[in-house]
């Protein structure tokens, strides 16, 4: 567009120049003042003609051209943005239904430990009562037959009482007396001095 005004002023120059020469003033006029030529009234014509040449190629190859590949870049990247948005909302679905499944599944291993732990608690109580009951049957019994063998062993030395004593006494009546007691008499005497400390 420069180079078109620059054209324009040239040729407006020249034929200036050679208005001037044929009048015979070009020589002070031509060399010395003048109007820039975009500024010049003369061209408003033809520059906005060109303006409007230049904006209108201008307006269809940005029309044409580089709005659509802005608008297909613009779409393209709308598209992708939505496509991530998408994903990565079905991504947070994902993780939060693994996150639910995965509490839910450790709910049921707490649930599942409590009732083994229990269950164990409940066996290991009935075996310890069990085995406590057995012992002290056990103990019982042996308390029984201790105490009936105690008791035998009682009568036995309580039998075995009368026998010594009469023995004893008959002893110690020959080494006091010299003389020589029946044992009927001894068991009797013996007998009746039992009775006594009995009663």
């Amino acid at each position: 567009m420069t180079v078109q005004f620059t054209l324009i002023g040239s040729a407006h120059a020249a034929t200036e120049g050679e208005t001037h020469s044929e009048t015979g003033v070009g020589g002070e006029v031509g060399k010395g003042g003048g109007t820039f030529p975009p500024f010049d009234p003369t061209y408003f014509a033809s520059q906005l003609l060109w303006l409007a040449i230049t904006f209108g190629i201008f307006y269809l190859l940005m029309s044409r051209v580089a709005l659509p590949r802005i608008a297909g870049i613009l779409e393209t990247r709308r598209d992708r943005i939505s496509q991530d948005l998408d994903e990565a909302q079905r991504l947070k679905d994902e993780s939060d239904a693994a996150i639910a499944a995965y509490e839910h599944e450790l709910a049921e291993a707490r649930g599942r430990a409590h009732a083994i732990g229990q269950e164990a608690r409940d066996v290991s109580k009935a075996k310890a009562d069990a085995e406590r009951e057995a012992a002290e049957k056990e103990l019982a019994g042996k308390m029984a037959d201790a105490e009936a063998r105690i008791s035998d062993i009682k009568k036995q030395a309580l039998g075995e009482v009368d026998a010594i004593a009469s023995d004893t006494v008959g002893l110690i009546v020959k080494e006091l007396i010299g003389g020589t007691v029946t044992k009927a008499e001894i068991s009797k005497a013996v007998s009746a001095q039992t009775g006594k400390e009995a009663g």
